[in-house]
C-alpha cells in the first residue's frame, strides 16, 4: 500500500528503537515513580504530540530544512537543550510537600497533568534529532516508485508512534507498580527526582553539543 514494504521489519526496528532510554523515557519513569501511572501516562501522551509533528513535518518536507540548514538544526538545538536543562534544574529544585512547615511530609510536590503532558511534548519536539531520525529510517521503508510518498511516511509515522506509545504506556505501569511494590518512602522518590534531574541536566549538555550530520 502507498509503495510501503518489509513493515514487519519496519514495526520490529520501531519497538527495539522505542526500548532505546533517552530523554523521554527518563521523563515517563520519573513522572511513574513519584506521582503514579497516570502521570507517567500523562508525559506519554505529549511525547506522542510531539512526536506526530515531527512525523508531519517530515512528510511535508519541513524537517528536511534541520538537515540542510546549520542555522535552523543549531537554533531548535540549543532551544531543546536549554528546555531539557531547565527541567532538570526543576528537578533538581524539588522539595517534599510541606517540606518547609513539616518534617513528616508525605510526598514530592506533585505537577499538574497539562505540565507534565507539555513536558513530555516540548521534550520531544524540540529535539532534532528526533526529525533527523524519522528523515533517515523511515523512507527506507518506502518504495521510490511509490504513488504518494507524504502518506506512505505518514502511515509509516503513525505506525511507529502507536507502537511506541503501547511501550511508553506499558513503562508507566510497570515504574509506578514497582514503586508502589517496593514502598518507595518521599525522601527516596524526592531523591530519584533529583538524580533524573541530574540526568537531564547531562541529557541536555549532550544535546547541546551534538552534531549535526
Amino acid at each position: 500500500m502507498f509503495g510501503i514494504h518489509d513493515l514487519t521489519l519496519f514495526i520490529i526496528s520501531g519497538l527495539l528503537l522505542n526500548i532505546m532510554p533517552g530523554p523521554d523515557s527518563l521523563l515517563i519513569m520519573t513522572r511513574s515513580a513519584t506521582q503514579g501511572w497516570r502521570a507517567g501516562s500523562a508525559a506519554t501522551l505529549g511525547i506522542g504530540a510531539g512526536t506526530m509533528v515531527h512525523v508531519l513535518a517530515a512528510a511535508l518536507g519541513l524537517s528536511a530544512l534541520l538537515s540542510t540548514s546549520a542555522a535552523a538544526f543549531t537554533v531548535v538545538k540549543w532551544i531543546g537543550a536549554a528546555y531539557i536543562v531547565y527541567m532538570g534544574i526543576g528537578m533538581l529544585r524539588a522539595r517534599l510537600r510541606g517540606e518547609e512547615t513539616s518534617a513528616q511530609a508525605p510526598a514530592v510536590q506533585p505537577l499538574a497533568w497539562r505540565k507534565i503532558f507539555l513536558q513530555g511534548f516540548l521534550t520531544n519536539v524540540l529535539n532534532p534529532k528526533v526529525a533527523l531520525f524519522f528523515l533517515a529510517f523511515v523512507p527506507q521503508f518506502i518504495a521510490a516508485d511509490s504513488s504518494n510518498k507524504p502518506l506512505a511516511f505518514i502511515l509509516l509515522g503513525a505506525i511507529f508512534n502507536f507502537n511506541g506509545m503501547l511501550y511508553c504506556h506499558g513503562l508507566a505501569l510497570f515504574t509506578a507498580f514497582a514503586s508502589t511494590r517496593l514502598n518507595i518512602k518521599p525522601r527516596v522518590s524526592l531523591w530519584l527526582n533529583r538524580t533524573m534531574g541530574g540526568l537531564f541536566l547531562a541529557l541536555g549538555v549532550r544535546l547541546a553539543l551534538s552534531e549535526q550530520h
